[in-house]
């Protein structure tokens, strides 16, 4: 796989090479950019020197946090991000031994399975884990059975919806105007007292 996501051909190769950075930036897409927030583990990894879970989880919480803030910025809220990137690491070296690809491959787990393990994921709600799996599926050769129906309306070909359909500037384009239709519409149901 070869990913498109953030315009920075050393952010994009990490993600292409390293499940757990892309799980990261995954993470750290909230109130940023989506490229801004997967950019974050090549920052990461260029500051700590690997993005490896246990380098990471191990990494002095105090310090962890300076990292992120130092210019720029790994994310506009370095304090609650960084805590989350440590939570997920040590659950990925916790639980996966370390190796993220585990979590959507391990046993062979159908959508619905990898589903519920990227939700049991600090900081993975349901949106988040359902664009994840719609990213796996999409972008990542992810082969598990009942994926794109696990994935609601994330999984749908040509939806344009999220990061998982983003592979160059014209279905970043596309995503954009999506996200942007929706944020209207939600705004206008509140203003109508929907």
């Amino acid at each position: 796989m070869e990913l498109h996501i953030t315009g920075d051909p050393a952010a994009d190769k990490l993600l292409s090479d390293d499940a757990f950075a892309l799980l990261t930036g995954m993470l750290l897409d909230q109130q940023v950019t989506m490229e801004s927030a997967f950019a974050g583990p090549e920052k990461i990894r260029a500051r700590l020197g690997s993005v490896d879970p246990a380098a990471i989880a191990e990494y002095d919480p105090a310090g962890f946090i300076e990292l992120f803030k130092e210019p720029p910025a790994v994310h506009r809220f370095p304090g609650s991000m960084a805590g989350r990137v440590q939570a997920l690491a040590e659950t990925v070296q916790r639980d996966w031994n370390g190796d993220a690809t585990a979590i959507w491959a391990r046993g062979d787990p159908d959508g619905q399975d990898v589903l519920r393990r990227l939700k049991g994921l600090p900081g993975f709600g349901e949106q988040k884990a359902k664009i994840f799996l719609a990213l796996l599926g999409k972008q990542c050769g992810l082969q598990a059975e009942g994926w794109r129906e696990a994935a609601g309306p994330y999984g749908q070909e040509d939806a344009f919806l999220s990061v998982a359909d983003i592979v160059d500037p014209e279905s970043l384009r596309k995503v954009r105007a999506s996200k942007q239709a929706a944020k209207a519409a939600a705004k206008s149901a509140k203003a109508s007292g929907r």
